[in-house]
């Protein structure tokens, strides 16, 4: 068969890289506060596609005198959709039969990524891409492949016209890597310290940096025409280069946060840089780090990385779903996982993508009516049709029931509606609890002092139910000491969830709870209380359910805090994350280190009772949520 590109070459070390940034998502997702920056592979992926599709196209502008865009759009098409539209349509219906609860905006999501236009949408629905708790979406991961559609969509063109009026190879390589430097500076300018980067995170303006910089190289080092003979001194020097990118990568992928203000301030356009080196000197036959990064097991992994990264997110997100005892073996969950993930791929790989990628399109109905027929050619594989018939009808109509399923998820739904009600009360409730505490503020009216009285009332009385079988029923004493008591609380949806019976037992509670939260996020919090004055000498925290923190953290929580305000820790019991135990170890070794801070051991009281807890195990149910506010008034009083 006769190469379609007479010089093109093939670069076995490209493998090895697409299996370095592989690895690092799958860990990312796995292990995401170990392998902190190992969403970094992402970038990586966009260097190398940006350099290959640019390399290839001046290879064919080259060789033939333009480049034939159509076939462009088809070999990618070829390349890409068979395995997305797989993916992503068993994953609508595995959905639609096995996790109604996720249904929610099913339709638009297969329509946003049929387009690769799905980044744009986790931007508009305020996506967060770093809440790793909530009911988290199989398909977050795709934003990347949006970004690349994207790319092969325009880019052929951008080609042609930088060719056309733009002769020098130099001149392209400049206004291709000024437009990097526009997009990076862009990011800059959008990021807001101590909000929630997704929007950047996600968006084709603020990441196609990484893409352009691999697009600038392929002018300046085209694959075809770099020298397989190098003197030493330069040889050495392209080998430290390349040796050097790969040390400082494999570093940041353990070391640079994904919500640290230094990502976005220019940390991951440097990291870009890195990738782009790193590549530049793999693509050069006279340098010895395309050997390097060549071995069977790079080969093996990095040809089937495209659908490793495009089945990875829903094998991990409905595994972990159905796991009961992710922390009490992280180790063994992940084996188990990276075994799906990797079988699962393989037969991708083998079945489907090289299969498609290689198919004659214009057969189609041809094979389709062959199938159909009695005595067809293809035999059992007809059984292939008929699952693929029945996916896409499943998928189908999971979409079309979507807006009825999506108001009727059961357990998942009430625990929503729960949060949602009892933390506009907390509001509420902080307004009170406010104005008491200025001398000029006026009481309320009767109607709604006493509206509220009786919710306290009602509450109380719930909180006080587990005289029968609880530990900790409050005396007298305690309700009395709990109503005169000051309590500035902060914490995420679990804090939300008790936030209403919690001001029922403290009348002097201000409570700030938010979904999603993570440790980190309080501590702007915390700063803006103190700033108003609304920080008490008694402060509760319920955090970590959302993921671990670091050192720092903890130090500028109990810096802010100071040594004289009593702070009460809650901690946490997530038992289908693999963090639970790294929140609760970390608080006790605080607890060591901070003498005013007292650890309120919910995970050890609650750890035989599931009946106390929605399906999800995290949040208290309406029979559990008295012992919770029990246990903790008890331990915050004692």
């Amino acid at each position: 068969m006769k190469k379609r590109l007479q010089k093109s070459r093939y670069i076995s070390g490209f493998d090895g890289v697409r299996t370095l940034a592989v690895v690092g998502v799958i860990l990312y997702h796995l292990f995401p506060y170990n392998m902190k920056g190992g969403f970094l592979g992402v970038p990586i992926f966009f260097v190398v596609s940006g350099y290959l599709i640019t390399d290839l196209l001046l290879q064919e502008y080259e060789q033939n005198g333009t480049i034939d865009i159509r076939a462009f759009y088809a070999r990618r098409m070829k390349r890409l959709y068979p395995a997305l539209l797989t993916m992503v349509l068993t994953t609508a219906a595995f959905i639609t039969i096995f996790a109604r609860a996720s249904l929610g905006k099913l339709r638009d999501v297969i329509i946003n990524n049929v387009f690769y236009v799905y980044n744009w949408f986790q931007v508009a629905n305020h996506e967060s891409y770093f809440d790793k708790f909530g009911n988290q979406s199989p398909f977050t991961h795709l934003w990347s492949l949006s970004i690349e559609g994207q790319f092969y969509l325009f880019w052929p063109i951008i080609v042609i016209l930088l060719l056309k009026f733009v002769h020098s190879r130099q001149t392209n390589f400049d206004i291709v890597l000024i437009s990097a430097f526009v997009s990076a500076i862009w990011m800059i300018i959008l990021f807001s310290p101590n909000q929630d980067p997704s929007r950047i995170y996600y968006g084709t303006d603020t990441r196609i940096f990484s893409i352009l910089l691999g697009a600038a190289l392929a002018f300046l080092w085209p694959s075809t025409k770099l020298k397989k003979n190098l003197q030493s001194g330069p040889r050495l020097f392209l080998d430290g280069l390349g040796l050097g990118s790969l040390l400082l990568i494999v570093w940041m992928f353990f070391t640079m946060d994904g919500e640290n203000d230094l990502l976005y301030l220019g940390g991951m356009f440097f990291f870009s840089l890195l990738a782009m080196l790193l590549v530049a000197t793999i693509a050069h036959p006279g340098a010895d780090i395309d050997r390097l990064m060549s071995n069977r097991v790079f080969s093996w992994i990095g040809k089937r990385s495209y659908g490793i990264y495009l089945y990875q997110y829903p094998i991990m997100i409905f595994y972990e779903q159905k796991s009961s005892n992710l922390a009490d073996h992280p180790i063994l969950n992940a084996v188990i996982e990276i075994a799906l993930i990797l079988v699962i791929s393989d037969l991708s790989y083998r079945f489907l993508e090289r299969p498609l990628q290689h198919f004659d399109y214009s057969r189609t109905f041809k094979v389709l009516k062959e199938v159909c027929v009695k005595d067809s050619p293809y035999g059992w594989k007809r059984i292939w049709a008929v699952a693929a018939t029945l996916i896409v009808a499943v998928a189908a109509w999971g979409a079309i029931d979507e807006p009825r399923a999506s108001v009727s998820n059961g357990d998942s739904t009430t625990l929503q509606n729960v949060i949602d009600h009892n933390s506009q009360e907390a509001k509420q409730k902080n307004k009170v609890v406010s104005s008491q505490k200025k001398a000029q503020a006026k009481s309320n009216s009767a109607a709604s002092s006493q509206k509220q009285e009786q919710s306290q009332k009602k509450t109380q009385a719930k909180a006080e139910s587990v005289d029968k079988n609880g530990k900790y029923v409050l005396t007298d004493a305690e309700r009395k000491q709990a109503q005169q008591l000051p309590v500035t609380a902060v914490g995420d949806s679990v804090l939300a969830d008790a936030s209403q019976t919690m001001q029922g037992l403290f009348p002097q509670m201000y409570v700030d709870a938010k979904v999603g939260r993570q440790v980190r996020e309080a501590i702007p919090i915390l700063q803006d209380l103190i700033r108003k004055g609304k920080l008490s000498d008694t402060v509760l925290l319920s955090l970590g359910t959302n993921g671990p923190f670091t050192d720092n953290d903890m130090e500028q929580i109990m810096h802010l805090l100071g040594p004289k305000r009593q702070v009460y820790w809650i901690n946490v019991q997530v038992p289908t994350k693999r963090w639970q135990d790294q929140v609760n170890q970390a608080l006790v070794s605080a607890k060591k280190k901070y003498s005013n801070l007292h650890v309120i051991d919910w995970h050890s009281y609650s750890q035989n009772h599931p009946e106390w807890f929605y399906s999800d195990r995290v949040h208290p149910n309406v029979d559990g949520l008295p012992y919770f506010v029990n246990f903790v008034t008890h331990e915050m009083l004692k």
